[in-house]
């Protein structure tokens, strides 16, 4: 239970973003909650998470996850560049992301 709540954190963080950068471009109120709730819930599925696992893998799970979904958001949905170096960098997070799962 405590990986999903982590992928769950990791989810919301990536949301809490995304909301992050509508927030800029629109500066509408529903943005600015949805932001909140984003991070609530985020910080939220952390802390359930870390009750079991060790902080420094909750940690370094949470921010892969969150980093690397909102620059696969940006590429998709925001125009943001998508050459191959940019993929292949995404990717060695995620990997590592894994890695740190299969040693905890």
């Amino acid at each position: 239970m405590d990986w999903l709540f982590l992928v769950l954190a990791g989810c919301m963080e990536m949301f809490a973003v995304t909301m992050m950068n509508k927030w800029h471009a629109d500066r509408k109120w529903l943005s600015f909650l949805l932001l909140l709730l984003g991070f609530g819930g985020s910080f939220l599925f952390l802390d359930l998470a870390m009750e079991t696992l060790p902080m420094g893998t909750a940690y370094a799970v949470w921010t892969g996850i969150g980093a690397a979904g909102a620059a696969i958001t940006g590429m998709l949905f925001y125009r943001e560049p998508k050459d191959w170096k940019r993929i292949v960098f995404i990717a060695m997070i995620l990997v590592s992301a894994i890695g740190l799962k299969l040693i905890s």
